[in-house]
This record gives structure tokens, C-alpha cells and sequence, in this order.
């Protein structure tokens, strides 16, 4: 049989979104189940998104500004930068998948810890690049300086995932800091932030406070805080030329008509975010208390989520979550990821949790 498609895609694992809580609730006959697995905020759209989705959908006949001049330039203002230095994509990790395509060739490597976010090595993988993955540290976070002996000269890329997902873990100013004087300049270190928003600790550091360096990019998205997940907006701050490159390389009008009008519209409810953000640090600390009297290791977390390292166990819980009508994301041999929700939601996961363990 003649294959039509690359024959190493049969060993790269498929991305798991967070499964259908509609879907669960009609398999076990419920009138609804909650969904703890993808990270979303729960409360709803922002004032104003909705309204400006529905007018830009009367344009949708035309197609949108390939060069997303107005969100550029709204965020260069917000975050202190040129406009020339933003690239927008489909969501951080389509602007991740950008990133290896501008820099990466089949056999080089991209550097990244491990476990971190799931797409990483597919994105690595499908550009032809080498995944790199370095083990985490025993308290679930980044091992810096095993990441910068890990760098070669194949080395093209290093994602950095800060807080991480899945573990929720985050590293500190003066050790990120020291990692990024140990990596080449040569070598493009793009540090994810896609849960900036709800860092609490002040010595977790804004990643643009390093994006003058030459070889730093960062990420951000509207999928989490902003509450625009359904409608894929991300993008990085970068040196001029590397948000150029990035630009050709997207694909084009990936940034659609009402993706734009979200994204301008969220952005002028930053009090409304900075609000849902406190309330879901609030509920993020109240369910790692209750966590920890079930799972002891549990790390502290400074995203919208907690971890649970369990293991073998992870799984079998995930499944024992599920039969009772709340979804969380299992990541098999390691643990699981459970999204910080609403405090009843929260409070239904966690006595499901104690009669799962």
C-alpha cells in the first residue's frame, strides 16, 4: 500500500482537548456535567465581546486585516512596546508552531522541559525539529540549568512555560535571569506566558521585562484571562525582525474578522479581567488547601489550575472523576490537571476527589 502521509506521524501522540461535558452528561444521564480539564475561566464572555463579535460577523463576507494593525497597535500601547515588534496568530500555541517553522530545519532541535505543555513536541515534530526534553525537577518545575547543558549546537529553540502547564509551577525572577545569560544568542528562547495573568507571586517575572534581549520572544494569549478560548487570538513581543519573519510565516488571515473585534473588545475591560483574575487566584488557593489533604505533594501553582501528581494513578482518577460528572485532564504516568472553577464547581470536584482517593 503506498503511503500517502510521513510515516513518523504514526509515533506522535494526538492533542487531547478537555472532553465534552454535554457529551458525558447524556453517556451517564445526567443534566449536566462540569469540566475541569481545558483551563478556561468560567464566567462567561467579557462586557462588549459579544456585541463586537456580532458586528463583525455583518463583515464576514469580506476578509479581516491580514495585518491586524488596530490589535497591534492596542497592544503595543497597553504593554509599552513599537507595533513592529507584535505578531498575532491563532492562539500562542499558533504563534509556538510559527516560531519552530521561522527557525527550526528538519534535524534541528528544539529544547523544551518535560512535562510541560502537550503540544510542544508535536509542534517540534511536525516541522521536522528534534524534541529536546528535559525532565522536570522533583518539585514539578523547569530544571534550568539542565536545560542550558542540554543546548548544542543543533540547538535552534528553547520554550519556556511559565507558570508551566501542566504542573502550574513557576520560576523566579533571578533564576530565569541566569538561564537566559547561559543560552547563546544565537539560540531564540521563547518564554510562554499564556497564564501571566493570574501570577500572584511578585518574584515570578513578566517576561517582557527580558524581551529587549535579541533572542527573546514572548508569548501571550486571549484564551485564558480574556475568556476569548472559542476564538483563538494569541501573539508574542519580539525584536523587529523576528516579529517580521513570524508575520510571513503565519498562515494567512489566520487572525479572523470577529477573533480582532474580541480581542479589541477585551482589551478595554481590564478591570472586569483583573476582577474574574483575583477571583480565580481567590478559589485557586482555597481548592490547593483541600487538595493537599488528599495529595500531600501537590505543588504550589501561580496559573488557573492545580496539579496532582499521581502517577500510575492518574488515569484510574481521571475515569472515577468522569463517572461522577466532572471532567479533569489526565496525563498519563504523571498526574493530573484539574482547571480552578467556580467555587461550587470546585467544591463538586473535590468530593468526588475524596472518595476517589
Amino acid at each position: 500500500m503506498i503511503r500517502l502521509t510521513r510515516a513518523d506521524l504514526e509515533a506522535l501522540p494526538n492533542y487531547v482537548p478537555g472532553r465534552s461535558p454535554a457529551d458525558l452528561a447524556r453517556e451517564l444521564g445526567l443534566t449536566e456535567a462540569i469540566k475541569l480539564a481545558s483551563n478556561e475561566v468560567p464566567y462567561g464572555p467579557l462586557p462588549g465581546v459579544v456585541e463586537a463579535v456580532t458586528e463583525a460577523a455583518r463583515q464576514s463576507h469580506r476578509y479581516p486585516d491580514m495585518g491586524v494593525l488596530a490589535l497591534r497597535a492596542a497592544l503595543a500601547e497597553r504593554y509599552g512596546v513599537a507595533a513592529d515588534r507584535i505578531a498575532t496568530g491563532c492562539g500562542s500555541v499558533g504563534l509556538a508552531e510559527a516560531l519552530v517553522r521561522a527557525t527550526c530545519l528538519p534535524g534541528d532541535e528544539v529544547v523544551f522541559s518535560w512535562r510541560s505543555f502537550e503540544a510542544y513536541p508535536i509542534i517540534a515534530a511536525t516541522s521536522g525539529a528534534t524534541a529536546v526534553r528535559v525532565p522536570n525537577t522533583a518539585g514539578h518545575g523547569h530544571d534550568l540549568p539542565a536545560m542550558a547543558a542540554a543546548i548544542t549546537d543543533d540547538t535552534r529553540l528553547v520554550l519556556v512555560c511559565n507558570p508551566n502547564n501542566p504542573t502550574g509551577t513557576a520560576l523566579r525572577r533571578a533564576e530565569l535571569g541566569r538561564f537566559l545569560d547561559a543560552v547563546p544568542t544565537r539560540v531564540l528562547v521563547v518564554i510562554d506566558e499564556a497564564y501571566r495573568e493570574f501570577v500572584t507571586d511578585e518574584d515570578v517575572p513578566d517576561g517582557l521585562a527580558f524581551a529587549d534581549r535579541s533572542n527573546v520572544v514572548v508569548l501571550r494569549t486571549f484564551s485564558k484571562a480574556w475568556g476569548l478560548a472559542g476564538l483563538r487570538m494569541g501573539f508574542l513581543v519580539a525584536q523587529p525582525e523576528v516579529a517580521s519573519a513570524i508575520r510571513k510565516v503565519i498562515t494567512p488571515f489566520s487572525s479572523s474578522l470577529p477573533a480582532q473585534a474580541a480581542a479589541l473588545a477585551a482589551l478595554g475591560q481590564e478591570d472586569e479581567v483583573r476582577r474574574r483574575c483575583a477571583l480565580v487566584v481567590s478559589e485557586r488557593e482555597r481548592l490547593l488547601e483541600r487538595v493537599r489533604k488528599l495529595v500531600p505533594d501537590a505543588p504550589e501553582t501561580q496559573a488557573n489550575f492545580v496539579w496532582l501528581p499521581l502517577a500510575d494513578e492518574a488515569v484510574p482518577f481521571a475515569k472515577a472523576c468522569e463517572a461522577k460528572g466532572v471532567i479533569v485532564r489526565p496525563f498519563a504516568g504523571d498526574g493530573v490537571r484539574v482547571t480552578v472553577g467556580t467555587p461550587e464547581e470546585n467544591d463538586a470536584f473535590v468530593a468526588v476527589a475524596e472518595t476517589a482517593l
